[in-house]
């Protein structure tokens, strides 16, 4: 397969040369013709060389030097098409003009001789490898053999594995089996791709093979299919074989393809069926979509798994995201390494020299099983310790570099030996190692994917730019970046680059308009990033912006809508202030950008001068790519002064999309209250998102709208109802109701205390008309908070979670009393898997007992602000497959004394606002499965002991806000025997915290520890240096500790040094709360500071809106 690139690099070098650019230069030196001729002819026998490069080492050799050449060849066509789009945007638009002014130029004649000199060079090398072509017998070929699988290196799969052979993919094949299994999967089709992606030898084929085997899958299917797809992508020979596999008997090989396709169709006609298409590798779409076809006739729930390396592969196959095959974990790799390195028994695997020599071995395999095997199963024969030595030092060394990743690509780690030479055209680097990049040909640069917020040097910047002129790509994203050098524009050949998650980086300099080749430009999450560049339209091949979370952009450049080719742009922000004249662009730039796709967000609108014609001019409705719109009316973190500016001449009616909009978000609206007429063309639409502060007092009917599977509404205080009227049912056939919509969130609507402007009969205790009740069919995510409905759908469906809080208990009531769901035979809410209660007004005793009666599939459950509750050991009992239990604002309970029993499963412990707690109750201590704990605004707590030391199981604690809390163990003596497993700890908020436990000395599997808000804290103890597996230090609002904590000059420095991540009031990029609100398929939630200023104290995790925010103020 890697041969077939010299075919297309042939095959594109071609086209270039028949450029009209490259028609007119080519005759300054001769060239054009020549090359042309060369390339054609030895490109007809690539084919056939790549077919008989599996026997011979020669041909390989032959296909190497040809890559090499074709590579020089491209960056040299590159370089003079690169050059002449250069004086095109100078000096005009005309190729002739363009081809004379470059030329005439005085460096025209140095120019010239260096091209001259190169061109010279490979058409020699393109001469000589042309000349060997009759001496290894290759013969002209136009498309691969279909009958060469017997020639090939590639490998038929099967469907059988033995469950001993696979190791350590316990969870991947836990997950895969929920994604085939689940029932309720999310799709509009009746057969769902499952793509598994990862690179060869990492077990995919292995993993297909243990769920196709699982009781449990063959049982769910009535028919199961597997086929070895591998080279070539031939639908009828595909056919064929899944023919064959349900059959046990190869169909007549004289049948045409329209016989095949019939017989294939009718055997999986109306059947829910698994099919496992292994190992494909192509990456054409129609060919794709031409076996799909014939495969979409299964019943509802069929799956297919896509096994691939290639994640383009697994875009193109399958709508739901691919399921990332990872490296195995240290112990389940070594577990396996172990188990064949040792199998002969010729050395002892308790020898501690032997196991200290092969776990340095195993470090090179980088989790990969088949990589582990082979060199395990090398080690296997080998008795000595001379030998093991031997092939660490020499042996592997050539393995890694040669056999595991090749010759072309290279990873870089600082266990890393060899350098990288003039052959290697990609790499994944720790950047720190940049000096040992001495090829000068790469392509591809990226850095080493388990390193983060890495530091870039001058020095470093100074040698890429200078040694790698070649790039295609650059990724330096989450690298700390302040500044892009103005020598970037030297990058000539760059069409990828990833400055994305760099909180410092403000400008970007105006030379990156010079990399006119540049076709993606990622930005994202540049949190401070002011200004795109000024001249940013010279960027004539740009496709993709992404400036998503760009918080501090102020406004878009002028001519940004001269880049027609856009098809991503993430935001597009209007200037609020207007402080930017001529240099900012208007909404009307964004008329001809048609080609936009994915997600667009235009901020400031509330901005907007001359509304109604600026709006029409953004021509929304022309957009017919894009997928999801978000219309803000200030900016992503709405300040306080941003309600004040109410412009009832804007409307929505002038922001009009196309039709095929799927996702729309209307944020902040102060213009015209009325909902657009336009809405109810958005028939296509599957999420909606309307939030205020706004005056809408009442919205469109969203129930006849038949994809919307979520629908959020939030912070409309003036909101009376959601829809008009009532839906009276006939005797025709009944109206749809919210046919599709799954997920519902309803926050901070206090006016809103009945669904219809036209209520139901309130005499009546149930919401119904004539015989039928009004429900949500397929509901499965409910959320109110602040709204006091009393009237309203019901929902005996939701299974998935149900949060109702300061809201009304009837709606609840009359959904537990009705007597099934109406799709199925259940009693409602008899599969809820979370529900959570707080300040419901009427809920009482009887009611909660009632509730939690059918709610026997409960594995979350959160109650709050229930003063009449004492204790839980009468609820629990009936919860006993409970893994989360958050129990808030209950003044009267007393956890002391219950049984513990039912709560054997928990794994997740919140207690918050408990003035009755003094200390960890004894019973936590029989909770072995207990993982998390988090204990807030607790007065009364005053100790962690004598309880704390038996939580060894315990792997996150998160103690804030506990005014009486002493964290010293008092002289106990604890952690004597058991190791504890804790690996996050976080405390905040914590006054009597004068200096950090004792215990923390102990906790040897402590990754993450976060101090925030220890106003008493003065230094860090010694003890800090034996935390040896401590990854990330993040400290704020800690006085004492900043100076001390100063890097290599503070009093504490040397405590915490080797610990890789140090944060110490900081912009954080992420913070590790523990308590999220799960608000499924909405706006993604980052816990981020957008100012250094912000104090942490005051940052909190709204419940109204499962929101970041500070002072009120929403961050994201």
């Amino acid at each position: 397969m890697a041969e077939q690139v010299a075919f297309d690099i042939a095959k594109g070098l071609l086209s270039e040369l028949s450029s009209p650019v490259l028609e007119q230069l080519g005759l300054w030196w001769n060239f054009k013709d020549d090359l042309k001729s060369t390339i054609s002819a030895i490109k007809v026998v690539v084919l056939d060389a790549e077919e008989q490069s599996v026997t011979s080492n020669l041909i390989q050799d032959w296909l190497a030097k040809l890559k090499d050449a074709l590579y020089d060849a491209e960056d040299l066509l590159d370089d003079v098409r690169t050059e002449a789009l250069r004086e095109k945007l100078m000096t005009g638009n005309k190729l002739t003009k363009e081809v004379r002014v470059f030329f005439s130029r005085s460096n025209r004649f140095a120019y010239g001789l260096k091209m001259g000199r190169r061109i010279k060079a490979i058409k020699a090398g393109f001469t000589s490898i042309q000349s060997q072509i009759s001496m290894l017998n290759l013969v002209q070929r136009d498309h691969p053999l279909q009958t060469s699988f017997a020639a090939r290196r590639r490998r038929q799969t099967h469907s059988f594995a033995s469950k001993g052979e696979i190791i350590g993919r316990d969870d991947d094949k836990t997950t895969l089996l929920e994604l085939l299994l689940d029932t309720e999967f999310e799709s509009e089709e009746n057969v769902v791709i499952v793509p598994i992606v990862g690179i060869g030898g990492l077990g995919k084929t292995a993993l297909a093979q243990l769920v196709y085997n699982h009781e449990k899958v063959k049982d769910h299917f009535e028919l199961r299919m597997w086929v070895c797809v591998s080279d070539v992508f031939d639908v009828k020979i595909i056919v064929e074989n899944i023919i064959k596999s349900l059959t046990n008997k190869s169909p007549d090989q004289y049948l045409e393809m329209d016989q095949l396709q019939k017989q294939l169709r009718d055997k999986i006609e109306g059947k829910k069926y698994l099919l496992v298409l292994d190992d494909i590798w192509n990456e054409e779409r129609e060919q794709w979509f031409s076996l799909m076809k014939l495969l979409m006739g299964g019943a509802r729930g069929s799956r297919i798994v896509v096994t691939t390396r290639s994640r383009r592969v697994a875009k193109i196959t399958g709508k739901c995201q691919p399921y990332e095959l990872r490296g195995l974990s240290e112990d389940d790799a070594w577990s396996l390494f172990k188990e064949i390195a040792f199998e002969q028994r010729y050395v002892d695997s308790t020898n501690s020299t032997f196991v200290k020599i092969g776990k340095q071995i195993l470090e090179k395999c980088g989790g990969v099983p088949l990589v582990i095997r082979t060199i395990a199963g090398t080690l296997s024969i080998k008795e000595t310790e001379n030998e093991w030595l031997s092939f660490k030092d020499n042996v592997l060394s050539r393995i890694s570099q040669n056999e595991v990743a090749g010759r072309e690509s290279s990873i870089l780690d600082s266990n890393s030996t060899c350098e990288v030479d003039e052959k290697c055209r990609h790499v994944s680097i720790d950047f720190s190692l940049i000096p040992l990049l001495k090829g000068k040909k790469l392509r591809t640069l990226l850095h080493f994917p388990n390193k983060r917020f890495q530091n870039m040097s001058d020095a470093t910047w100074n040698s890429i730019i200078s040694n790698c002129r070649c790039l295609r790509a650059l990724e330096l994203d989450r690298f700390n970046l302040k500044a892009v050098p103005d020598s970037i524009h030297k990058l000539k050949h760059l069409r990828y680059l990833d400055l994305s998650e760099n909180d410092n980086l403000k400008i970007l300099p105006k030379s990156i308009c010079k990399t006119q080749n540049l076709q993606v430009l990622k930005l994202d999450r540049c949190y401070q990033l002011e200004e795109l560049p000024k001249k940013i339209d010279k960027l004539v091949n740009l496709t993709h912006l992404g400036c998503r979370d760009c918080w501090g952009l102020t406004h878009m450049s002028r001519g940004i809508g001269k880049l027609t080719s856009l098809e991503t742009l993430s935001m597009f922000a209007v200037d609020k202030d207007g402080l930017h004249g001529g240099g900012a662009a208007d909404l009307s730039e964004l008329c001809g950008l048609n080609n936009l796709r994915g997600r667009l967000q235009i901020t400031n609108l509330g901005s907007v001068k001359n509304a109604k014609e600026e709006f029409r001019a953004a021509n929304l409705k022309g957009k017919q790519h894009l997928q999801t719109l978000d219309l803000l009316w200030s900016g992503i973190i709405p300040k306080a002064d941003d309600d004040k500016s109410d412009d009832e001449e804007k409307s929505l009616e002038d922001l009009q999309p196309h039709p095929n909009l799927k996702a729309l978000q209307v944020g902040g609206w102060r213009g015209d209250a009325k909902f657009p007429s336009w809405f109810a063309l958005l028939t296509n639409l599957t999420a909606i998102e309307i939030r205020g502060p706004s005056k809408f007092k009442h919205l469109p009917s969203f129930a006849q709208l038949p994809h919307l599977k979520h629908l959020a509404i939030s912070k409309l205080t003036e909101l009376e109802y959601m829809d008009d009227n009532c839906p009276i049912r006939g005797h025709g056939e009944p109206e749809p109701f919210f046919p599709s919509l799954t997920d519902l969130i309803l926050i901070k609507c206090p006016n809103m205390k009945c669904w219809w402007k036209r209520p139901v009969d309130d005499d009546k205790d149930t919401t119904v008309i004539g015989a039928s009740t009004i429900a949500f069919p397929r509901l499965s995510y409910l959320k109110i908070d602040d709204c006091p409905l009393t009237s309203m759908p019901l929902y005996p469906s939701v299974e998935e979670e149900l949060m109702l809080v300061n809201t009304s208990s009837r709606p609840l009531k009359q959904t537990i009393q009705m007597n099934t769901t109406p799709s199925t035979s259940s009693l409602p809410l008899s599969k809820l898997k979370s529900f959570h209660v707080e300040n419901i007004e009427e809920l009482d005793p009887n009611m909660l007992q009632e509730c939690l009666q059918n709610m026997n599939s409960l594995k979350e459950w959160g109650i709050g602000s229930c003063h009449w509750l004492k204790s839980l050991s009468g609820w629990l009992q009936q919860m006993k497959g409970l893994t989360t239990l958050t129990i808030t604002d209950c003044k009267e309970l007393d956890l002391e004394g219950m049984q513990w029993e039912p709560l054997k499963n928990l794994s997740h412990l919140i207690i918050d606002n408990l003035p009755q707690l003094v200390s960890l109750p004894l019973w936590l201590r029989h909770l072995v499965q207990l993982k998390r704990l988090q204990i807030k605004d607790c007065s009364g707590l005053r100790s962690l002991f004598p309880v704390f030391q038996h939580l060894t199981f315990l792997q996150s604690l998160h103690i804030k806000n506990c005014k009486e809390l002493e964290l010293s163990a008092d002289g106990i003596q604890i952690f004597q025997d058991d190791e504890m497993s804790l690996r996050f700890l976080q405390l905040q908020n914590i006054p009597k915290c004068l200096q950090l436990p004792e215990w923390l000395q102990h906790l040897a599997n402590l990754k993450y520890l976060v101090l925030l808000n220890l106003p008493n804290l003065t230094l860090l103890p010694d003890e800090m240096r034996s935390l040896t597996t401590l990854e990330e230090l993040r400290i704020n609002d800690v006085p004492q500790l900043e100076e001390r904590c100063e890097k290599d000059i503070g009093a504490d420095w040397h405590k915490i040094a080797h610990i890789p991540y140090i944060w110490v009031n900081k912009v954080w990029c992420f913070l590790f709360f523990e308590s999220f609100i799960n608000i499924p398929n909405f706006t993604t939630i980052y816990c981020v500071i957008y100012f250094q200023a912000v104090n942490m104290a005051d940052l909190v995790l709204s419940s109204e809106t499962g929101a970041i925010t500070t002072e009120g103020h929403l961050i994201n």
